[in-house]
């Protein structure tokens, strides 16, 4: 994914695939993914559930299951992480790398306090001793503006609501100031008016601390509000990837003309609503060719056949489709 800076990234991921081998059931989840990020940018990961955004970002933080088999390179600040022992990964997951998980309250430990579990991870990354450490969690708990920091260190998760329960995860996560913020979905359980909250929070903790992100997301406005650049994934493929402005403004993949179209704005007031047909593939039986080519109203014979071509435009986007040429614009 060309990004036109010199600078070295704080991340770099090349040919990450990924796949699931089980009672003889073998599934690619990846296939080849790459990118590279840049200290204080943010990269959303864009597709439909199943598309394999989620595993991409599990793959990263070594948080997979045994069956799964990983290839490629995964490079931190210049470092393989695959490569490394399971004890060195732990020194680095939490603490030069984090996570906000997709649903909070899954994610907690109800038996133990929000405090408990911020203070724990500091004193495990940081060696520092317990009381420094609750004082530290009380301070992430103002910096994403929790009210009664004080009172709510010793809140169970239970005893919050959505909106400060994904607030307290955020600060766990950046307990131990983390070069590189993986957020899988954070507002997709918050309702509206707490989805903008948690995205400006984000913004502004990022300015902050210089971190990069990695936003996953099916929410085409939640991609819009938060991205530097946008990385659409289908069937385990970026299929398209640019800055934010040129997915938006001048979408060259099917699939992504698809998801911006099938989303509601305020000026489709009595228009309805288009609706991308079908439904995703089955990863363990993928079509031959372009995996969208079965939805896909430009489908033609070429979709069909093997090496679907990746076209990379003079403005530095790429999309993987036959097509691509033709989608550039004017």
């Amino acid at each position: 994914m060309p990004d036109g800076s010199t600078m070295a990234p704080v991340l770099r991921v090349e040919d990450l695939s990924v796949r699931f081998v089980r009672r003889n059931v073998d599934v690619p989840a990846v296939n080849g993914v790459e990118f590279a990020l840049q200290a204080g940018e943010t990269l959303t990961i864009l597709g439909e559930s199943g598309s394999g955004k989620s595993v991409s970002l599990k793959a990263m933080m070594g948080l997979l299951p045994e069956y799964a088999r990983i290839s490629g390179k995964i490079w931190l600040n210049g470092q393989d992480m695959l490569s490394l022992p399971p004890a060195e990964l732990m020194k680095i997951r939490g603490g030069a790398v984090s996570m906000i998980f997709q649903e909070p309250m899954a994610a907690l430990d109800p038996v133990y306090t929000i405090g408990q579990q911020i203070a724990e991870t500091i004193v495990q990354h940081d060696d520092c001793d317990r009381s420094t450490a609750m004082k530290r969690a009380r301070d992430l708990l103002e910096m994403v503006k929790i009210p009664s920091a004080e009172r709510r260190l010793k809140n169970f998760p239970h005893e919050m609501s959505g909106g400060m329960r994904q607030r307290a995860m955020i600060a766990l996560a950046l307990a131990c100031k983390p070069s590189v913020l993986l957020a899988d979905e954070p507002t997709t359980a918050l309702d509206v008016t707490v989805q903008i909250q948690i995205l400006l929070l984000l913004r502004q903790l990022q300015q902050e601390l210089g971190m990069a992100i990695i936003f996953v997301t099916h929410d085409v406005g939640a991609a819009a509000e938060i991205s530097d650049r946008i990385a659409v994934m289908y069937a385990g493929r970026f299929v398209e990837t640019g800055t934010t402005r040129q997915v938006m403004k001048h979408p060259r993949h099917p699939y992504t003309q698809g998801l911006l179209s099938s989303t509601v704005h305020g000026g489709m007031r009595g228009q309805p609503l288009e609706t991308i047909p079908g439904t995703p593939p089955n990863l363990a039986q993928l079509p031959p060719g372009c995996a969208f080519a079965p939805r896909c109203r430009y489908v033609e014979p070429a979709c069909r056949a093997d090496g679907i071509p990746v076209v990379v435009t003079t403005d530095g986007a790429m999309a993987r489709c036959v097509r691509a040429t033709a989608l550039e614009p004017a």
